[in-house]
């Protein structure tokens, strides 16, 4: 059960990558005062998370309804996460979440950026919510899959912590530390979803 929650914890930390949105979010919310920066904190947590796990219950039901077996789900899940994992290491993932927060910005009516960009797609994006889905359909029976919800949740709430305190983070970790902590979760995430397609393969093979 340990290492079930440890694999979902590391999947959904590396994908959902708090301490990237971290500068995200303090740069949309440079103008906005302490409180209305706390409330959209929590708001695109509460956001996000309620879509990750909406996903990750009904997910699998949701693909059997169309006829998608979760073999072919796992194979598509790992070949995208890899394709994540790519522009991780060479930080396209980060130009792509900055040029879409400089868009926002020039959008004045974007006052209130919790639901996007922020709730969706930068926490409850593609690569979280088929991380989700791929995560529940390999466990097997109610006490894995609330492993699973409790490694989501745990992910959530150092998000959560990562967007309170953005300024302070940035400050201390700094661009290089950020840029380097980035590229060795992409490599770990790689060899995740790697993972996902060899068992994925190997399910449909036998």
């Amino acid at each position: 059960m340990l290492e079930l929650f440890i694999s979902a914890f590391a999947t959904l930390f590396v994908v959902i990558d708090p301490p990237g949105c971290a500068p995200i979010f303090a740069s949309l919310t440079s103008g906005a005062t302490g409180q209305h920066r706390r409330a959209m904190a929590l708001r695109s947590v509460g956001v996000a998370g309620a879509i990750l796990v909406v996903f990750a219950l009904v997910g699998e039901a949701f693909l059997r309804a169309l006829g998608i077996s979760l073999d072919a789900f796992r194979i598509a899940g790992g070949i995208m996460l890899f394709l994540i994992a790519l522009e991780m290491v060479f930080e396209r993932r980060q130009q792509r979440r900055e040029t879409r927060a400089e868009d926002v910005k020039a959008q004045p009516a974007h006052e209130d950026i919790s639901i996007f960009p922020m709730g969706i797609p930068m926490i409850a994006g593609p690569g979280s919510i088929a991380s989700a889905m791929l995560l529940t359909s390999r466990a097997e029976g109610l006490e894995q899959d609330l492993t699973v919800l409790a490694a989501l949740a745990l992910v959530l709430v150092l998000t959560l912590l990562a967007l309170l305190l953005a300024g302070p983070l940035m400050r201390l970790l700094g661009y290089r530390l950020e840029a380097m902590i980035t590229r060795i979760l992409g490599v770990v995430l790689a060899a995740l979803a790697v993972q996902f397609v060899i068992d994925g393969v190997r399910a449909a093979l036998t």
